[in-house]
């Protein structure tokens, strides 16, 4: 069974970057990442993962049109069971209190700490086998 994190981000960069922090993983076949350039494109691929083994959604929240925030409570509604981590280079308090409270399960701020999100994807990998 393939297990699927979405990466959502609306830089382009961001998908080379994380291709080649996780490239022994995905080579490995650990799982495997898709990635959207915008929240519309994220809840498009959340529905069509339905029956997927999607793991984790991983979102910036500064996006042009839907930002992350937003789009937080509608992939909650399609997918429930699904952590969601949200993703800032503004780390401040009221940014991780939106956040939290709309369900995310974590904030983590840019310049993204590899290895701490290697251990929650590990974590999540883990339980998922």
């Amino acid at each position: 069974m393939s297990v699927l994190i979405l990466v959502v981000d609306d830089e382009p960069d961001v998908e080379m970057l994380f291709r080649q922090q996780f490239r022994r993983d995905l080579r490995a076949g650990r799982f495997t990442m898709e990635f959207a350039q915008s929240a519309p494109d994220a809840l498009q691929c959340i529905g069509d993962a339905r029956n997927a083994s999607l793991i984790l959604i991983l979102s910036d929240i500064n996006m042009p049109g839907m930002t992350g925030l937003e789009l937080l409570p509608k992939a909650k509604a399609v997918r429930p069971d699904v952590p969601v981590i949200m993703i800032t280079a503004y780390g401040d308090a009221e940014t991780k209190r939106k956040a939290l409270e709309g369900g995310a399960e974590a904030l983590f701020t840019k310049p993204i700490d590899f290895g701490m999100l290697r251990n929650e994807i590990d974590m999540r990998v883990e339980s998922a086998a």
